[in-house]
Formats: structure tokens, C-alpha cells, sequence
């Protein structure tokens, strides 16, 4: 297994392209990712009770377990709209559909940007009739982008049954994270043949040690959606559970839902690093991850790392109500591979040595308790003045200038 450059239309018999249609001022906004033949599906939703109408529509196709493509766009998250919203996701999927002489059943939808305004459908129809099978991916991989500052892909291969196979992802996400998968999409396509139930139960495993170890701000969207396609084109024997070629598929997969999750919450709004903690030693895996997203998603935790404060107190305080069994005499706490609480007692450190590591772009905290084996990560990101700026002119948009990394101007996507 290896990693690989690539798009999200690397695996064989995909292609992916984007445009500008009008949703956004400047910016594309409006792709699709399609197979040439019809493909397992397999996704997650949010699972916010506030569903937008790309998810309702796209929920009743997966039903039959084959789609053929997606179409998305960003600038408008058609969520809150009532039955037009619904009328406007589905006659997206019946105007790609009718591009590539295929049914409108094949086509997922899926929307993010501003809750609560129409789609503009004379934009959409426009620019649909122009995407193309000769398109640019990375087309495709900016316009699903609203506040984001980066594509966010990934693309791994290896060898099953003696046949190349690929997957490759991509994501949108920087604010509104919190997924419970359940405003962040994912796509995830691949030429490796699986049947529709046993893709959709390994996406389930995966994403709940990887997109819903994520947290930027504590929002869940109503929008999120983990999309995957598998058109078999490999050639590789159909996959089936508990065998190598099932293992080494899973952790292909695995490797990029973890990529693009880590990409994700890398860029989170008015983010200046990444922030990963691991849990060792808890009860059960399922504790370690909640203990683990508790001190990602602290506010108090991720202020102090942004202003590089080694205020290991306040770890140690979500670990406590993390709601998972804990005993404060054995846990021991690690700030960037320092260690700070050792078995229930604070141990002295370098203060100069840990303002150098808490200036890097990636922190990790780690945490060893006593009670079990159960392990498990989450991945979060500081939050800065940024973050406020951004959100709290998200909808009037009184200040201009593209958000910049590091920086405190910005614009709406």
C-alpha cells in the first residue's frame, strides 16, 4: 500500500470536473464525480434532525445500493427550503442525469454553504449543461470548497488478488465540524470490486475512528455526507469480509478517510495548527475516543494552544468530564511529547523547550490512564480570534478580502 499523486478521478473509469456557475462570486462552484458504469454506494449522513434536501433525496436513492455519480455544489446548502428545496435537489440529479443519458436515480446530491435561501436554478441548469467527461478534477475538488484554504485529497494503492487498485478521496470542511455520522462532505471513489451492503458496513466502522474524530468548532451541520463508489473496474475478485484482500481494502480505506478527516480538521476556520490527542489505556476503544474528542473539542484547550499556554490543568479537566472512568491518582498527561502529569502528580518541564513545540503546526496530547486497553485518537485545531471574525460576518459579509492562512482578512466562499 502506498500513497500516490492523484485526484479523485485516479481510480479507473471516473472523471470529475467543476465550474463557475454563479453561486459564488468568483469562485467554482458547482462539479460532479461520475463512473462510467454503475457503482456499490455506500454513505453516512449527518445526523443533525435538521436534514437539508440534498440529503433526503440522496438517502432514497441509496436504497438500491449502485449509484453512477454526484452532483454538488457550494454557496447555497439548499437546507431549510422546504418542498422547492426537495423539487430543486432532485431536478439537479435529473439535469446530470440527462447530460450523460443515464437515470436521475444514479445521481447523488449533495449542497453546502448559507442555510435558508433557494437555489438560483437557472444558474444550476447553466452550469450543469456545461461540466463535462473531459473536465478537471481539481476543478471539481475547489468547487465543493467554501471557507476551506485547501483541496483536501487523498489517494492510495496497492495489489489485491494480483490487480492494481486504487482510492482516492476528497473533502470540503473548515467550519461547522462536527460530524456524528454522521458543513463537511466527503467523496471517496475506487475501481476495487465490493458489494454495496459489506462497502457500506466497513464506511460505517471507518468513520467512526476517523471523520467523527473530528471536531473544529462543536457544530453539526445539516448538510454532512460520506460518499463512496466502487465501480469495480479493477477487475480484482469481488471482495468479501475477514479475508487478506478485505484487510488490505480496509486499510487503503481507512488511510484515506484518516488523511482527509486530519486535512479537515487542519484547516479549520482562523486555524493556525492541527491538534491530535490520543488515549491510552482507558476501559474500552469507544471510551479512549470519547476522552480524546472531549480534549480536542475543549474550548479552553484549544485557546491555550493557540497562545502556546502549556495549561496541561485544563486537559486534564476535560478528561475528567469526558463522562468516561477515569482515577486522577494514574493518569498521566503528555503536552508535545512532554511529559507534564505523571500518575497524578504535576513533574517540572523546560518552559522554553515546550513554547518551541507548541509553535509548531501540529500538537499532540497524550494521555495514559489505568484502566483498560482500550485506545483511541481525535483531531481537532486551536481556535484563534480568526474563527470570530470569520463567523461572525459569515452571513452579511461586511468585511472583503479571500481568507488567508495565518491572516486575519477574509471573504465568504
Amino acid at each position: 500500500m502506498k500513497e500516490i499523486e492523484g485526484t479523485i478521478a485516479t481510480p479507473k473509469g471516473f472523471f470529475a470536473d467543476g465550474l463557475h456557475c454563479g453561486l459564488k462570486k468568483e469562485k467554482v462552484d458547482l462539479g460532479w464525480i461520475v463512473s462510467e458504469v454503475p457503482a456499490s454506494a455506500a454513505a453516512v449522513f449527518t445526523t443533525n434532525q435538521v436534514q437539508a434536501a440534498p440529503i433526503l433525496v440522496t438517502k432514497e436513492k441509496m436504497q438500491a445500493g449502485t449509484l453512477q455519480g454526484v452532483i454538488v455544489n457550494a454557496g447555497n446548502a439548499n437546507a431549510c427550503t422546504g418542498e422547492q428545496g426537495l423539487k430543486d435537489a432532485q431536478e439537479m440529479a435529473e439535469l446530470a442525469a440527462a447530460q450523460l443519458h443515464t437515470s436521475p436515480e444514479a445521481f447523488a446530491v449533495a449542497s453546502t454553504g448559507i442555510i435558508g435561501k433557494s437555489l438560483p436554478m437557472e444558474k444550476i441548469t447553466a452550469g450543469i449543461q456545461q461540466l463535462n467527461r473531459q473536465g478537471d478534477a481539481h476543478r471539481f475538488q475547489r468547487a465543493i470548497l467554501t471557507t476551506d484554504l485547501t483541496e483536501k485529497s487523498s489517494v492510495i494503492q496497492s495489489t489485491i488478488a494480483d490487480k492494481t487498485v486504487t482510492v482516492a478521496g476528497c473533502a470540503k470542511g473548515s467550519g461547522m465540524i462536527h460530524p456524528n455520522m454522521a458543513t463537511m462532505l466527503a467523496f471517496v471513489t475506487t475501481d476495487a470490486a465490493i458489494a454495496p451492503a459489506l462497502l457500506q458496513a466497513l464506511l460505517k466502522e471507518l468513520t467512526d475512528v476517523t471523520f467523527n474524530q473530528i471536531t473544529v468548532d462543536g457544530d453539526t451541520s445539516t448538510n454532512d455526507m460520506v460518499l463512496v463508489l466502487a465501480n469495480g473496474l479493477a477487475k480484482n475478485p469481488t471482495i468479501e469480509a475477514d479475508t487478506p484482500a478485505y484487510h488490505e481494502f480496509k486499510g487503503m480505506l481507512k488511510a484515506v478517510l484518516t488523511a482527509l478527516a486530519k486535512a479537515v480538521a487542519k484547516d479549520g476556520e482562523g486555524a493556525s495548527k492541527l491538534i491530535e490527542a490520543h488515549t491510552s489505556g482507558a476501559v474500552t476503544d469507544e471510551a479512549a475516543r470519547m476522552i480524546s474528542k472531549t480534549i480536542v473539542g475543549s474550548p479552553l484547550v484549544k485557546t491555550a494552544l493557540f497562545g502556546k499556554d502549556p495549561n496541561w490543568g485544563r486537559i486534564l479537566c476535560a478528561v475528567g468530564y469526558s463522562g468516561q472512568p477515569i482515577d486522577p491518582a494514574t493518569v498521566s498527561i503528555a503536552l508535545a511529547d512532554i511529559p507534564v502529569f505523571v500518575q497524578g502528580t504535576p513533574v517540572a518541564f523546560d518552559e522554553t523547550i515546550m513554547q518551541e513545540q507548541l509553535a509548531e503546526n501540529e500538537v499532540k496530547v497524550a494521555v495514559e490512564l489505568k484502566e483498560g486497553t482500550g485506545v483511541g485518537t481525535a483531531w481537532g485545531c486551536d481556535l484563534t480570534y480568526d474563527y470570530v471574525k470569520i463567523n461572525a460576518l459569515y452571513h452579511t459579509g461586511k468585511k472583503s478580502g479571500t481568507r488567508q492562512k495565518g491572516a486575519s482578512r477574509w471573504k465568504r466562499s
